[in-house]
């Protein structure tokens, strides 16, 4: 019979090495999940994109009396395809009128930085061609349009991945029956697939009205600050509000900055910037954590850890999905006994099943 003192002993090596092998997995599946960032950001925006059409269609089916089953599924396609097609409008009108644009603003930030050379006692006044000469941004050219091609490069692939999903979605139940032996088994990874997409679906109902009515406010003001380009500030605060924790106050500094280049007079502008910090901060801090309320469970720690993670491993694309594919990860966790634990860190109440055991 061994000895207490040697069971202990072992036991404690045990788990040593059980922390040691979580640490190398986390380290290659990061590792993995950045090599295969060209192949699997597509196919991921993808899935969401197709987790968002069937919550439109049942939402169609469940809302509106006497819609017709079969057209759901197209109605809502149309529908998310129209606001794609919506933004690429918006995006590129408003940049070919900020580049006609282009002398005055110039002008303006010139007469800037002139008052503030010589509210600082600068000898030489500095003008926007001086630093962009000094900035030098052909050094950027590239980044830039790398960064261009793989953005349009991954919206075709989304696109295709999403139709190939689409197609394929009929032959799910069929394949579950056929993965999962047991009706136990099927029953268990159903429950998984619901709360996984009830968890995404919560989370993009909040964001998007959060979103909207940030937006809303904030359109508001811009108006009243005579602003203009209000269209293409707004699509900017509402699509940067789904990136979590900051997006949303990134969001508004962009309009804000261009107030100080087209609003006459610094104090519309800092008007502007503090309005806009301050409707985000209430509607963020205050309206959303009653409308979110324990929906995702997810510690607020982790959503920060998740979107640094996320941001340097998959870029913009990861910042989007991080808290979907947190949730994601969270439900899959909780699955098993040996990584059960990490799944009760992520959460926020330490039950990250609770709401399928309700």
């Amino acid at each position: 019979m061994a000895h207490p003192d040697a069971r202990t002993s072992l036991g404690g090596q045990l788990g040593t090495v059980k922390v040691a092998v979580v640490i190398i997995a986390t380290i290659l599946t990061g590792f993995t999940l950045y090599a295969l960032r060209r192949m699997l950001e597509p196919f991921v925006m993808a899935l969401f994109l197709l987790i968002m059409v069937d919550g439109v269609a049942r939402l169609l089916n469940a809302r509106v009396p006497g819609f017709p089953k079969k057209a759901a599924l197209p109605v809502a396609i149309g529908a998310i395809v129209l606001v794609f097609a919506l933004t690429i409008w918006i995006t590129a009108d408003n940049a070919h009128a900020l580049a006609l644009q282009a002398p005055t603003y110039t002008a303006h930030i010139n007469t800037l930085l002139s008052n503030g050379a010589q509210r600082l006692g600068l000898n030489v006044t500095p003008t926007l061609a001086d630093l962009i000469e000094k900035l030098n941004p052909s050094r950027f050219a590239g980044v830039l349009a790398e960064a261009v091609s793989h953005f349009a490069e991954a919206a075709v692939f989304v696109l295709i991945y999403l139709g190939f999903l689409v197609a394929s979605r009929q032959g799910f139940a069929a394949k579950t029956s056929q993965l999962f032996g047991s009706a136990e088994d099927r029953a268990e990874a159903q429950r998984v697939f619901f709360r996984v997409r009830r968890g995404v679906e919560q989370y993009i109902w909040v964001q998007t009205l959060v979103g909207v009515l940030i937006t809303a406010l904030s359109a508001v003001l811009m108006t009243l600050t005579g602003l203009s380009h209000i269209p293409f500030w707004c699509l900017i605060i509402f699509m940067a509000n789904y990136i979590p924790a900051v997006g949303a106050a990134i969001g508004v500094l962009f309009p804000a900055l261009f107030g100080l280049v087209e609003v006459d007079g610094v104090t519309r502008a800092i008007v502007l910037l503090v309005g806009l910090e301050a409707i985000h901060f209430l509607v963020s801090h205050v309206v959303q954590p009653r409308m979110q309320g324990k929906s995702l469970n997810v510690d607020p720690i982790v959503v920060l850890l998740a979107l640094a993670f996320w941001s340097a491993v998959w870029g913009v694309t990861g910042a989007f999905l991080s808290t979907p594919l947190t949730v994601l990860a969270m439900a899959i966790l909780a699955e098993f006994k040996g990584t059960r634990p990490l799944a009760v860190l992520l959460s926020g109440d330490g039950r990250p099943d609770a709401d399928m055991a309700d």
